[in-house]
């Protein structure tokens, strides 16, 4: 049922984006009103949710992960990268993690073979489909930055080369669109077609997917199949950006995929700080990767911990020293 309800989700979606702009024309509201609402929504709940990690997750004490040497002993080789002692090796850990999925290229799957055999396997492919996945949206992100931009800065140019430096095509085939639509279809596909993935898949899982997938479908069909109008779409994004919203006639002019695509996006601004998708923030507070692991170099104290009168060896020993000595228990002082 999983994937069925998000699926409808998505789809009633756009079928309200379809009335509101497409019959009762109301481009107003699905071209400024929801946009800035979905931007403003989207910009709060992703301060609160890191706020609310950061101020309600007391983390104390370096957690070190296991799969790499400490700095310890002299002689003994560091795993700079997996337990850095230093400011600039969490840096290095927490720039593979971000910009690479490191710790998701080591992932390993597990399964039983002839019953009783428990058997490690490669799991490359998810790494790889995560990887186009989030490269690919962050490249067509930064493409539609020429919507709100007047005179387009050369490194956009260059991006926009880049991608589609295959020149197939008229208008020519960005390789970020097809990229994200086979990510997109990869990653759905694996949680339908995989027992162990499916099993613990939520509606929420599939909706993001989906929702995801519609936003790039409908791109996809306004820029090779079913025209807009270009100049107004920017004209829309440029008065959006300077807060001085275009009239409602040229409004008109664009086209209802657009709007449809528009509310898609907005509705998926408004849904991230909500979901799973927050983790693009979360994974700068995860104190496996951003805490050194100098837990033998410096003493971590709790921070709430009220002062305590602490029994020490010496107070110890002269309190029973003489029951010690009795007993033939070696002390330190006669």
């Amino acid at each position: 049922m999983g994937p069925i309800f998000a699926l409808f989700a998505v789809i009633a979606l756009v079928l309200v984006a379809f009335v509101g702009a497409g019959v009762a024309n109301l481009h107003f509201l699905f071209g400024v009103v929801i946009p800035y609402a979905a931007f403003a929504i989207f910009i709060v709940g992703f301060i609160y949710r890191v706020l609310i990690w950061w101020g309600s997750s007391p983390v104390p004490f370096c957690i070190t992960t296991t799969c790499g040497q400490q700095e310890t002993l002299p002689w003994i080789k560091q795993s700079k990268l997996e337990n850095p002692s230093s400011t600039s090796g969490v840096i290095g850990r927490m720039a593979l993690e971000v910009l690479l999925f490191r710790s998701l290229f080591r992932n390993l799957k597990t399964q039983m073979v002839e019953g009783t055999k428990l058997v490690y396997g490669e799991a490359k492919w998810l790494w790889l489909a995560a990887l186009a996945f989030h490269w690919s949206f962050l490249v067509i992100v930064v493409r539609h930055l020429r919507f709100f931009i007047q005179n387009i800065p050369a490194p956009l140019k260059a991006i926009e080369g880049l991608d589609s430096f295959l020149q197939v095509g008229a208008p020519l085939l960005y390789i970020s669109d097809a990229v994200i639509l086979l990510a997109v279809t990869y990653l759905f596909l694996r949680r339908v077609f995989i027992p162990q993935v499916k099993y613990i898949s939520l509606a929420a899982d599939y909706f993001a997917l989906f929702l995801i997938l519609s936003i790039a479908g409908t791109g996809v069909l306004m820029r090779y199949f079913l025209k807009v109008d270009v100049v107004g779409v920017k004209e829309l994004a440029m008065g959006l950006i300077g807060f001085n919203p275009v009239e409602a006639k040229k409004m008109q002019e664009i086209g209802v995929l657009f709007y449809i695509h528009l509310f898609l996006v907005s509705s998926l601004l408004m849904y991230f700080p909500f979901s799973k998708l927050v983790h693009m923030g979360g994974v700068f507070l995860s104190p496996t990767r951003n805490m050194t692991a100098n837990s033998r170099m410096k003493r971590h104290i709790n921070p709430w911990n009220y002062p305590v009168h602490v029994h020490t060896y010496e107070e110890y020993e002269n309190d029973f020293r003489e029951k010690m000595k009795g007993a033939g228990i070696p002390v330190e002082k006669e």
